[in-house]
């Protein structure tokens, strides 16, 4: 059984058409980049997995169940969302922040026991921000607030984490540590999806690359299927060499003669 599954999502928004007959499956223990130009329909299709909009058509699937389906509180243990950034009204302490992950788990009463609070402790590690757990989020620059948020979705311990746009503040060494904790967390039957413009990060650090144009798939498959000069040309609009680096990983190199078409 699939992780996660689209089946022919379509959404409307405000007339106009966002995602268009989208059919796309993550499976147990693998990591998907869902790449494209802006506007492409990222973040909606992660907005739909995560429940929060639905679909105008087509369904969603959580390990074989309708997302929309499921109460709030049990969708929030079997998925995580890392969202691109976080308003804050209050000065939550990093700590709290993180262990806000452990809500859809805490008792009746509410409370946070001290396994939770040693699961929030860990995720704070694994992201390398233990030394923040004190600090005031206002504090902290928007690198810092998004290991936070990262740290916070691990915290959680779902079966699915979404993640939009994670390593988009982070310096070079956290979004190798970011890309990292994700592939670990994917070991042993869980999945991730991640929306990034970071091609060649997500290149290095996914199992399967989905590209989005218009609203539907363009194409989808390991990332050296994806990546190539006339997928670019159509999903992007720009025209680009596709090189090997020395792992064999594909790296984009955008025609800088080129770069001001519009996207096809």
């Amino acid at each position: 059984m699939s992780a996660l599954r689209f089946e022919g999502v379509e959404v409307r928004l405000g007339g106009r058409e966002v995602l268009r007959g989208v059919d796309l499956e993550l499976a147990a223990g693998e990591i998907v980049a869902v790449v494209g130009a802006n506007g492409a329909g990222k973040t909606t299709l992660l907005r739909v997995a995560s429940g929060v909009l639905r679909p105008t058509a087509g369904r969603a699937l959580l390990d074989g169940q309708p997302v929309d389906a499921l109460p709030r509180r049990e969708l929030a243990r079997r998925l995580a969302v890392v969202p691109q950034e976080l308003q804050v009204a209050f000065g939550f302490s990093v700590g709290e922040v993180v262990l806000m992950g452990r809500s859809p788990h805490v008792g009746a009463l509410g409370f946070d026991s001290r396994a939770d609070a040693e699961v929030a402790r860990e995720a704070l590690r694994r992201v390398g921000i233990a030394g923040l757990a004190d600090r005031s989020l206002l504090e902290l620059s928007g690198g810092e607030r998004q290991l936070a948020l990262v740290a916070r979705a691990f915290a959680q311990e779902p079966r699915v984490l979404l993640l939009d746009e994670p390593t988009a503040h982070l310096d070079l060494r956290h979004r190798l540590v970011v890309a990292a904790r994700v592939r670990e967390f994917a070991r042993g039957g869980r999945a991730a999806l991640v929306v990034s413009h970071d091609l060649a990060l997500a290149a290095r650090s996914c199992d399967r690359m989905a590209l989005l144009a218009g609203g539907r798939v363009l194409a989808a498959g390991a990332p050296g299927e994806v990546l190539t000069p006339a997928l670019l040309r159509e999903g992007f609009g720009i025209e680009a060499d596709v090189v090997r680096a020395g792992d064999g990983a594909p790296l984009v190199v955008p025609r800088a003669a080129a770069a001001a078409l519009p996207p096809g």
